[in-house]
């Protein structure tokens, strides 16, 4: 088999929640580097390859990128098939493009695998549909941590008329309710916080735009968190709830 390097989202940690293609990659690797919020579970999937850390988390110690480049490309060229595992979707905050950009720029076969995102798995297990008609007629994903610390602006996503999935928040909360409120969003927008999403360990807490940082202290609220912010959030009925584990 050629060398290669595969690109795979793990999904947000449930291992029933891999898609075949990813597992069939996984039972190829000859070596296998994931990220820190990738489920241990899934590398029964991967009996015979090497596993390397290269943990990336915001506030903690992490693997620098251009070390992570220089690791995949250095086992490519032995002659290796690589996985590169990430969490929920490599495409979706995951840098995933970065990466192929840079291996297929020093000639290296690369191939991208989906994975289901955070944001929607832990939508369906709390029983939110991100999409709804007559409610909401889109989503927009967004992360609340940017490369240069630049600010979002959240005034504009405010008046976007979406659900809004907010990645990599929890430290962010005070700064996302001023923006929203300050582009009109209303004070009594529902918002549901969702941590360690499709996990035997996910937990929510509902709150609004105004109390959401007050409620989320109160609760404990950790990373990794999604939040949503829109009026699906409000209801916990619509769809009938998917146990994971």
């Amino acid at each position: 088999m050629s060398a290669k390097v595969w690109l795979v989202g793990a999904g947000p940690g449930d291992p029933e929640l891999l898609t075949l293609k990813a597992v069939r990659a996984m039972h190829q690797a000859q070596v296998v580097m994931i990220d820190d919020l990738v489920n241990p579970a899934v590398l029964e999937h991967c009996p015979d390859a090497r596993i390397i850390a290269v943990g990336k988390r915001g506030g903690c110690r992490s693997t620098p990128q251009a070390f992570i480049h220089r690791l995949m490309l250095r086992y490519a060229r032995q002659g290796k098939v690589v996985v590169r595992l990430k969490g929920g979707d490599p495409c979706i905050f995951g840098r995933g493009s970065e990466e192929a950009d840079w291996l297929k720029l020093h000639g290296i076969e690369v191939e991208l695998v989906n994975g289901i995102t955070a944001g929607l798995a832990g939508a369906t297990q709390c029983g939110i549909p991100l999409t709804l008609r007559g409610v909401a007629r889109g989503v927009t994903l967004v992360t609340a941590h940017t490369q240069d610390d630049s600010p979002v602006n959240w005034s504009a996503l405010a008046q976007g008329g979406t659900t809004l999935v907010v990645y990599m928040g929890v430290a962010k909360l005070a700064d996302i309710r001023d923006g929203l409120l300050a582009g009109g969003l209303p004070a009594s927008t529902p918002v549901a916080m969702i941590e360690n999403a499709s996990l035997p360990q996910q937990r929510d807490c509902r709150s609004t735009l105004a109390t959401m940082h007050g409620e989320a202290l109160a609760f404990g609220l950790k990373s990794p968190a999604i939040l949503i912010i829109g009026e699906v959030a409000a209801g916990a009925q619509v769809l009938p709830i998917v146990q994971y584990g």
